[in-house]
């Protein structure tokens, strides 16, 4: 049981991640469209995209079975 446990939470942080992720994206985009933006804040929005998408990739790895060669 605590498997599953533990799977459902992995599905809803991924899910979570990737609204984050998603979210981040198109403020990204705002800013940049708006030409009102310093660059270092632009900086600082696109390092979190990237972490949120290493974490991303994490979070789908632990989802996937392990597999014995």
């Amino acid at each position: 049981m605590a498997e599953i446990d533990e799977q459902e939470q992995l599905k809803a942080r991924l899910e979570y991640l990737k609204t984050e992720h998603g979210d981040l994206d198109r403020a990204i985009e705002a800013l940049v469209d708006s030409g009102n933006y310093n660059t270092l804040q632009l900086q600082r929005l696109k390092k979190r995209k990237l972490v949120l998408k290493d974490q991303i990739f994490a979070t789908k790895n632990s989802l996937l079975p392990d597999i014995i060669a």
